[in-house]
């Protein structure tokens, strides 16, 4: 499958930075504006061998070439990301950058506010009114002179694993437009996969920025929750993280760098002093202590092929210094945890939406949402309070022996889109019986990352996820790099057309 043209190999230096000092690399990289990452934006900036207004015009004119196909974006304006690009490039010719994502064209998930875009969050009843103000990782890349090429698409309020929306149509995954990205955060993924700008800002409440990662073959991060502010705040409460989607660990640092900053809108909003992750790249894993659970204890069915390309990818940490065992937490599926709040959630963000909206809206939501109104006080507490305390609690007794923990991201490959679960039946018609690997640690609120590690023989992308106590996001993005660097990641350059 890497024969095909429209898959490139990516390579990056040990320490996870790419680097331009080679004057033949320079000569290559440039002539081919959609292969670069946010690392390698800002020197070309810097020394004015590339314009931000150069890069925004590439990435528009793919966008216009590329999303008849995929159907990644709810709202496009060509003129702010124009004005934008125009801003930073002139802050560049006065030698007053504003930072390393000045002028580094970015996305913004449907769900999350950009000030004068409408805010739909997927649904057929949302509103077309300008959104009065930035969310706060909105507000940090535009303090950061990011290029906002539009919002991307989503299922209605997130509330499922796969991309298709009442509002927007179905999102296609480009290494195969027969099949589907995943969900929710679908068509930041499928502008990470393509490159269609070097950050995509995502949400995550049971897997929601892993997922589509794992489907469409780039980095997802789910962040500890609250490294990255939130406001409005999710209906889905406490499981709802933010995080960046990108196709280099260095980019998803560059991202986290900026938007894992407190603000005074959310209460839950983590007060430290800001990590630099860049920083923390370089190290490697030698001496850590990694647990390697194919299954979660569970009795799950995993595709054999993506069974045996996760195992070889977490065995690949041995050989960086690492020790992996094959263990398994010891916890069991949190299954009932996950629905007790997310119906709840679901029945919230659907208080005001009378039997006509209703119609209008997703089946599926609306029956979850149905089965939210019917949790009762007592129940929602415990489910908020105990049983996420008990399984927090049996996940940090697991990290005093284990640094990280690694599983799939995914039991299975991206299949047939439009639909919440496969046909062939295997799991059911619940689409978090495909999911197993990432919704406990939404109710932990750890640190989990998915990264791209093969192809399947159909050529569709495998991913690993690595999963850290929580806080240590730093570990995580650490990990992630050394692997990124033994295992570079196949890249997409244009949609595969499959059916």
């Amino acid at each position: 499958m890497l024969d095909d043209p429209g898959i490139a190999s990516a390579h990056a230096r040990n320490d996870g930075v790419s680097t331009l000092n080679d004057e033949d690399t320079r000569e290559t990289t440039v002539t081919s504006i959609s292969s670069l990452s946010a690392a390698e934006l800002q020197p070309l900036y810097a020394s004015g061998e590339l314009s931000p207004v150069a890069v925004a015009n590439d990435a528009l004119a793919r966008i216009e070439r590329f999303e008849p196909e995929v159907n990644a974006f709810t709202v496009r304006d060509d003129k702010v990301t124009l004005a934008m690009a125009e801003a930073a490039e002139a802050r560049y010719l006065r030698k007053e950058p504003l930072g390393p994502l000045d002028g580094v064209p970015v996305t913004i998930k449907d769900n999350i506010g950009v000030a004068g875009w409408p805010m739909r969050r997927g649904s057929a009843v949302g509103s077309d009114a300008p959104w009065p103000e930035d969310a706060p990782a909105t507000a940090r890349l535009r303090e950061a002179g990011a290029v906002f090429l539009g919002k991307t698409t989503m299922p209605e309020y997130g509330w499922k694993g796969v991309g298709d929306s009442p509002q927007s149509g179905i999102t296609r995954n480009p290494w195969g437009t027969g099949t589907g990205p995943g969900g929710s955060s679908s068509g930041a993924a499928v502008c990470a996969a393509l490159n269609l700008g070097c950050i995509h800002i995502g949400t995550d409440g049971a897997g929601s920025v892993r997922i589509p990662a794992a489907f469409t073959g780039v980095v997802g991060l789910k962040p500890t929750y609250g490294r990255v502010p939130a406001f409005p705040v999710s209906t889905m409460g406490f499981l709802a993280h933010l995080g960046p989607l990108t196709r280099t660990v260095t980019d998803t640092a560059l991202a986290m760098n900026a938007i894992a900053r407190p603000d005074a809108r959310d209460m839950t909003a983590v007060l430290d002093e800001p990590l630099d992750y860049v920083a923390g790249l370089p190290g490697g894993v030698k001496g850590l202590r990694l647990a390697w659970s194919p299954k979660l204890g569970g009795d799950v069915a995993v595709d054999p092929e993506i069974a045996a390309l996760t195992k070889a990818a977490a065995m690949a940490f041995q050989e960086l210094g690492a020790t992996v065992e094959e263990v398994d937490p010891g916890f069991a599926d949190p299954i009932e945890t996950l629905m007790t709040l997310w119906g709840a959630g679901a029945a919230l963000a659907l208080r005001n939406a009378g039997p006509d909206d209703r119609k209008r809206m997703d089946p599926g939501l609306v029956a979850v949402a149905e089965a939210g109104e019917k949790v009762s006080g007592t129940a929602y507490v415990d489910a908020l309070l105990n049983q996420r305390n008990a399984l927090a609690h049996r996940m940090a007794q697991f990290h005093a022996r284990f640094d990280l923990l690694l599983t799939p991201t995914l039991p299975l490959p991206a299949f047939e889109v439009g639909r919440d679960t496969p046909a062939h039946g295997g799991y059911g018609e619940d689409w978090t019986r495909w999911t197993p690997f990432t919704y406990p640690f939404n109710i932990t609120q750890a640190p989990a990352i998915s990264l791209p590690c093969g192809l399947t023989k159909a050529g569709l992308p495998a991913g690993l996820q690595v999963i850290g106590a929580f806080g240590r996001d730093a570990l995580v993005l650490r990990a992630a790099a050394a692997f990124e660097f033994a295992r570079p990641f196949a890249r997409v350059d244009a949609p595969i057309k499959s059916v």
